[in-house]
């Protein structure tokens, strides 16, 4: 089950580099049901996991013009602060409500990946207004940090529909955001959770991998089609998480 979380681990590279997220709606339940973390501690691992893998994934969108820093500072910084509060705040929730607001959410996003979002019509990103970076970057900070979401299909929509940004911008931007946001959400975390490190480190090493190979495609393969059909491949995991987390108390 270990070597079978590692390969599983390069999908989860390979979606950060190529969506800019997807890396923890993965991540958690494969380090929880797949290689028998219990769930703060896949949580907190995958803080770290998908943080040092979207550093790396950032590095070829930031050298293709893919990133816009007076979006992404600003609702990162924000998110941080989120992130840090709903981390803390993990550790007074019962394991297994973690697992299903983390289904939850992942239910809500794939439905929003398979009915697409609105993209900005220019390519030229607008300044999105303060308040309204910090609002929603703190809010969604909070939920992820809380499940350890890495956000990135929370951000990306965001930053179009709030930010301005077109999409092959709020792709690359929401990968700076996920590194800001992680940091301070594991902050949280780590003050009442272990971790694997040499676990962790070698699935994050695989994601890296797959984080490169990912934003090399991320020029050549249409979002689109992409992103629907792991969109329903989310859906399909999100139901099986919220049904191994319920079935003991019906069966």
């Amino acid at each position: 089950m270990i070597f079978l979380g590692y390969l599983l681990a390069l999908i989860v590279g390979v979606t950060l580099g190529l969506l800019g997220g997807g890396g923890s709606i993965l991540t958690v339940p494969i380090l929880n049901y797949v290689m028998g973390m219990e769930p703060q501690e896949a949580i907190a691992s995958s803080l770290v996991i998908v943080a040092i893998t979207s550093a790396v994934a950032l590095i070829p969108h930031w050298r293709g013009n893919r990133v816009s820093f007076s979006v992404g500072l600003p609702f990162g910084l924000a998110s941080m602060v989120g992130a840090f509060l709903g981390g803390w705040s993990a550790q007074f929730v019962p394991g297994y409500i973690l697992m299903l607001i983390f289904a939850v959410i992942m239910i809500a996003t794939s439905v929003n990946m398979i009915r697409g979002k609105r993209r900005a019509t220019s390519d030229e990103p607008t300044q999105p207004s303060l308040l309204v970076s910090a609002s929603i970057g703190a809010v969604v900070g909070a939920v992820t940090g809380l499940v350890g979401a890495g956000g990135g299909f929370l951000i990306v929509p965001a930053l179009v529909l709030f930010g301005g940004l077109p999409m092959h911008l709020a792709i690359g931007t929401s990968l700076l955001t996920i590194v800001m946001k992680n940091a301070a959400a594991l902050g949280g975390h780590i003050v009442s959770v272990s971790i694997n490190w040499p676990v962790t480190m070698v699935f994050t090493a695989i994601a890296i991998v797959g984080s490169l190979i990912g934003a090399r495609w991320v020029s050549k393969i249409q979002p689109d089609n992409l992103r629907v059909g792991f969109g329903w491949f989310v859906l399909i995991m999100g139901i099986a998480v919220i049904s191994t987390e319920l079935a003991p108390a019906f069966f």
